[in-house]
């Protein structure tokens, strides 16, 4: 990636199992800096503050860091349930913002972040960051040339048995704010939207087949739970410009053989990697057969934190940052209203919209 003229001084609240992984990419980027740590768990906060080395402070509490001259922008990797609470009390100390995904617990939220940034001219940004790497990207850039003419229609497959089966506490999953939609629809509906744009209508269905699930590893195996949320989620989505995208979010597959994008066109179909990992091969058929893309645009090498980096050699470029707090509060209303015409059983239009965000042309800019 790029390098900024001035690194970004970077504080994280949250010093969780995922900030390992942001922790691995922030140490090879030169236009961010990490100067501050806090969580709960103050352990945990030191436990980071002692992997990354001199400079890093241990601050007592959320306020403390956001008060904090040597912290720029705050990296939120908080529970979802304070995301909102945590970027709202950041734009308020004046820093700007990157959290990792949903943008907040429900759109009244999702709207006061948005607005808060745009009142105090400050940038929010949210994950995923995994549509920045050469997977998506390569794909986008096949579909912005034409190489399969006028796109029609996509699918997007996300099916497991069930987080319960590895996870050693997966009740949350099965909770309010759970489920397989919100807990994996945002990396594929970020990586739709980026390659077809914006989603005006939603029409959906969703089941719930079993009232309990059994935790399968870990201390508690054996344990049983009740499932307060639909686990299995169809839907329709109407693209801006036409295309209609199939959509299966599901914690009720045994097994299967699905691909996990598709894009196809009046020329050609392609198929998309995992949106979940930043690269992975990217195919087309043009009705003889599959053949491989070669990568052509996309972060190389990117992990967990591109998207923070991106933010950062934005405000330095003076141009928008592509894991934009708006795409996110986008994607989070399409799967609300998703949900929402699930239980109605009609279709619904999607009151928000976004820009689709720049692509990422080799090696990156």
């Amino acid at each position: 990636m790029g390098e900024s003229l001035k690194p970004l001084n970077i504080g994280i609240v949250g010093a969780g199992k995922i900030s390992g992984a942001y922790l691995s990419t922030l140490e090879r980027l030169t236009s961010v800096r990490l100067t501050a740590v806090t969580d709960l768990d103050q352990s945990r906060a030191e436990a980071v503050a002692a992997q990354v080395g001199d400079g890093v402070t241990v601050a007592p509490t959320v306020a403390d860091l956001v008060a904090r001259d040597d912290v720029d922008a705050v990296l939120n990797l908080t529970i979802p349930a304070a995301h909102a609470e945590v970027a709202l009390t950041a734009l308020a100390a004046g820093k700007h913002v990157y959290g990792e995904k949903p943008l907040a617990a429900n759109r009244k939220e999702a709207d006061a972040v948005l607005t808060a940034a745009r009142e105090a001219g400050l940038r929010v940004g949210c994950a995923p960051d995994t549509v920045l790497g050469t997977g998506t990207q390569t794909a986008r850039k096949a579909v912005d040339d034409g190489l399969i003419g006028t796109p029609v229609a996509a699918t997007a497959f996300m099916t497991t048995k069930g987080h319960e089966a590895w996870h050693p506490d997966p009740e949350f999953y099965y909770q309010p704010g759970g489920g397989p939609l919100l807990d994996m629809g945002p990396y594929y509906l970020s990586a739709l939207v980026h390659l077809l744009g914006p989603v005006v209508k939603v029409t959906g269905a969703s089941s719930r087949p079993r009232k309990q699930r059994t935790i399968g590893s870990g201390p508690r195996a054996g344990h049983t739970f009740p499932v307060e949320v639909d686990t299995h989620i169809t839907g329709v989505l109407e693209h801006a410009d036409g295309a209609l995208s199939t959509l299966v979010m599901s914690f009720d597959v045994r097994a299967a053989r699905l691909p996990r994008i598709e894009v196809h066109g009046t020329e050609a179909s392609l198929s998309v990697p995992d949106p979940n990992g930043f690269d992975g091969t990217v195919e087309i058929n043009r009705g003889d057969g599959w053949e491989t893309l070669p990568v052509s645009a996309g972060y190389r090498d990117a992990g967990r934190g591109a998207g923070l980096a991106d933010l950062a050699e934005a405000l330095s470029a003076g141009r928008a940052h592509r894991a934009s707090a708006e795409l996110a509060a986008h994607v989070l209303d399409i799967m609300l209203t998703l949900m929402d015409a699930a239980d109605q059983g009609r279709a619904l239009p999607v009151t928000s919209t976004c820009e689709r965000p720049a692509p990422v042309t080799e090696p990156g800019d």
